[in-house]
């Protein structure tokens, strides 16, 4: 796969343009502004149109999706739109699956029962999609594993630190290992914690994030209601750019090969945040 640096983008499906020439360009500025990579947040559809068109507008940038829900998904046009887009653009994609969440498959009519074995059975039935092209994301220590025999990594979403830690000893070394993290530039803790919460908040009532972040001394008093501070400042690194930096820098310590960074905006409108992303790039990558 091409080299990706340190520093890639988790952007949700939901938040890019509608127009497809508006789609060319941001991901056009993107890679200009020097970010590795683009995660496609959302449960991108089995098509990959999105990244296909961010991949077609660019010309290094690595492309994934963040992820592909095994519960809405058939594997087999998976399969035919993931060699598609690995012959147009060799060594620029990765298939990122990942177990999906008991509310939204129970909302579908399906039961959510022994999702590792569902995510087993769909890794088996996908064609021609190599090992090495594709990344799961794993939270917990069974997941990880599987990640770590059937897949090139992991691509851990809402994850502190000391996750990453224990990602990097249970997949050990040469596995791909990059996790989400969530920013925001901005050192008024009330406003920090106002925006933080809007792009926490809906997380709280999905029980694979929050049995994973009882791992790591979060407790039921911090899942109340739209989450605790602490909630907040487990997930969002915020603060001035020394602080946001070294926040960022503890995912490497603990052996992250490359950090998507979700840029938060304090504009609360679902859209491309391009002035933060911006600003992000001249603090990360300049």
């Amino acid at each position: 796969m091409n080299e990706m640096g340190r520093f890639g983008l988790w952007i949700s499906g939901r938040h890019w343009p509608a127009d497809p020439a508006a789609v060319a360009e941001a991901a056009a500025e993107i890679e200009a502004l020097g970010y590795g990579s683009i995660w496609i947040g959302g449960s991108p559809a089995d098509d990959l149109a999105l990244p296909e068109a961010v991949l077609a507008a660019t010309t290094r940038l690595v492309v994934g999706t963040s992820i592909v829900d095994i519960w809405r998904s058939d594997p087999k046009a998976l399969s035919a739109s993931t060699a598609r887009l690995r012959s147009a653009f060799p060594g620029r994609f990765y298939l990122g699956l990942g177990m999906g969440h008991a509310p939204a498959v129970e909302a579908t009519g399906q039961q959510y029962v022994r999702p590792l074995s569902k995510l087993r059975a769909f890794l088996a039935d996908l064609v021609d999609v190599p090992v090495e092209e594709r990344l799961l994301a794993a939270l917990g220590p069974k997941a990880l594993e599987l990640a770590s025999t059937s897949a090139a990594g992991a691509l851990p979403y809402l994850v502190p630190a000391a996750h990453t830690a224990d990602a990097r000893r249970i997949l050990g070394p040469g596995k791909l290992l990059i996790p989400e993290q969530k920013i925001f530039l901005g050192s008024d803790p009330a406003t920090a914690h106002t925006v933080g919460r809007r792009g926490t908040a809906m997380y709280l009532g999905l029980p694979n994030y929050t049995t994973n972040l009882r791992r790591y001394g979060l407790t039921d008093d911090d899942f109340a209601g739209e989450g605790s501070d602490r909630w907040v400042n487990t997930l969002v690194a915020w603060g001035d750019e020394e602080m946001v930096r070294a926040r960022v820098e503890e995912h490497f310590t603990a052996g992250a090969d490359h950090v998507a960074l979700q840029v938060l905006s304090a504009d609360p409108t679902p859209q491309l945040p391009m002035p933060e992303i911006r600003a992000t790039a001249r603090v990360f990558l300049a």
